[in-house]
């Protein structure tokens, strides 16, 4: 991936005032010829996020959080891989998700579109076979934003912060450099969606359009999770439903694998109005 130079080997002498942690070199394929990124030893306090995305940012480093999880996996365990990382900006977000929604989407996906036959593997109405044509982007939300984007995920992060126990078995605040939020884990080489896309950057081009949309943040990444804070997010069940087939496409797996496995349920429940998008890939 194509990246700007890099803080973190000099970032004892930044003047950061940082709580102790390490830095992360560890790959799938073996250390990295720089840290990937650097992360404190113990819990996140509710005012990191703030401080360090004011202090980081001229620097070129841009805050996250991270977790274990239920199995206490943090970042040395989480199989980066770099060298297999594009750059975000070489993608089309519209292209990406129509590309995964050919492979992944089921007929009961779009019902409108959906086959004749019984099992529901029948032609569409259009005669084509498959889940129906990729719909597109979802528009911008009419609504305006409530707050700045930086805002709202740093409230976000203070609220997980404050009990990261019950929300994600522990978190830790983390430095990556990265010139914007959806980059991050592309800069790492982050291998959360690995069953579903190889080369994260392409998630990340995604990423920066629903940056540009709905004020997206990624504000927490697990070993195989990401939440994201929403300073946009849609207000109507329209808006809801066309975003939905976008996540779909972005992570199957929070339909597919997650009751109550209905696409339109998943847009009035996790996408209309809500502030926290949460992603899980199997």
């Amino acid at each position: 991936m194509a990246t700007l130079p890099n803080p973190l080997p000099s970032l004892a002498t930044s003047g950061l005032d940082l709580p102790p942690g390490s830095l992360v070199d560890a790959t799938l394929d073996g250390p990295w010829h720089e840290p990937l990124l650097w992360y404190a030893d113990g819990p996140a306090d509710v005012r990191d996020w703030s401080r360090l995305r004011a202090a980081g940012r001229p620097l070129g480093l841009l805050p996250v959080l991270v977790t274990g999880g239920p199995r206490d996996q943090w970042p040395e365990e989480w199989d980066l891989c770099p060298d297999d990382t594009s750059y975000p900006g070489d993608h089309d977000a519209d292209e990406v998700l129509a590309g995964y929604w050919t492979d992944y989407a089921a007929d009961e996906v779009a019902p409108e579109n959906a086959g004749s036959g019984a099992d529901g593997d029948g032609p569409d109405t259009d005669g084509s076979e498959g889940p129906g044509s990729w719909p597109g982007l979802a528009p911008v939300p009419a609504r305006e934003a409530a707050e700045d984007a930086d805002v709202a995920a740093a409230g976000l992060a203070g609220v997980i912060a404050a009990d990261a126990d019950a929300w994600l078995g522990g978190a830790r605040i983390a430095l990556v450099p990265a010139r914007r939020s959806a980059d991050i884990p592309a800069a790492i080489g982050w291998s959360g969606p690995m069953n579903h896309e190889n080369d994260v950057a392409r998630l990340c081009a995604v990423l920066r359009s629903w940056e540009d949309r709905y004020d997206a943040r990624v504000v927490v990444l697990g070993f195989d999770t990401m939440i994201v804070s929403v300073g946009r997010p849609p207000a109507t069940a329209e808006e809801a439903r066309a975003l939905a087939a976008e996540h779909y496409a972005f992570c199957p797996d929070n339909i597919d694998q997650s009751p109550p496995y209905d696409l339109d349920v998943y847009a009035e429940k996790a996408v209309l109005n809500q502030e926290a998008w949460s992603f899980w890939w199997d």
